[in-house]
């Protein structure tokens, strides 16, 4: 069995939605002790901002006159679809930043769609957990109701283009612990981060037997 894991926190050492996917991956391990883990983190090993353009304008190039730097992105493409699409199973941990995705996300998410194709259902019924955490609160009547533009875009990605079988786990008020403004929320924050590490157990046991 082979589990692919994406982590896109720039902060790896105090990650939220890393500290949820610790505990999907550990569940999915532990029924899978000879399985494999491949692993990319974006936060600590980004990819190069311009492979997108050079492997899309590639698409538009005679082979002959394609430059080494768009063969290499053409190359980073396809071989970031195929590790997505080997997967037996997925664990994407995708934090929300400025409202939306972060920058090096939708560089490895463009890359893999150039490498994949863009009708290919690259995940199709495969077992993913996708896992996003807020720093505020943007659900019914809070005051950035609506401001939440990552969920739609990663829903819409994996379980509609890539089509997975997909288990999303959203954790808001993260930043709740450390910003005296949010000092209110804190008890609240508390009960969704608990409520956040439950579904990750049970989302990795069901990962586990898929």
């Amino acid at each position: 069995m082979n589990l692919f894991r994406l982590d896109a926190s720039i902060l790896p050492a105090a990650s939220a939605s890393a500290e949820i996917a610790d505990l999907t991956e550990a569940e999915w391990a532990a029924a899978h002790p000879g399985g494999r883990v491949v692993r990319r983190h974006l936060g600590t090993d980004p990819l190069p901002s311009d492979a997108w353009a050079l492997a899309t304008t590639a698409g538009f190039t005679a082979e002959a006159d394609r430059t080494p730097g768009q063969r290499e992105a053409l190359d980073l493409a396809a071989s970031l679809a195929a590790e997505l699409q080997d997967a037996d199973a997925v664990i994407l941990a995708v934090p929300l930043y400025n409202y939306g995705v972060s920058q090096h996300f939708k560089a490895w998410a463009d890359l893999v769609i150039s490498g994949g194709g863009a009708g290919t259902p690259l995940l199709k019924g495969t077992p993913t957990v996708l896992v996003t955490t807020l720093g505020g609160g943007y659900g019914p009547g809070a005051p950035r109701e609506g401001w939440d533009h990552s969920t739609p875009y990663l829903q819409r990605l994996v379980a509609d283009l890539w089509e997975a079988d997909l288990t999303l786990i959203k954790r808001e008020l993260t930043l709740a612990a450390t910003t005296p403004a949010m000092e209110g929320l804190r008890g609240l924050a508390e009960e969704q981060r608990a409520r956040a590490l439950d579904t990750a157990r049970d989302a990795g046991r069901a990962l586990a037997v898929e």
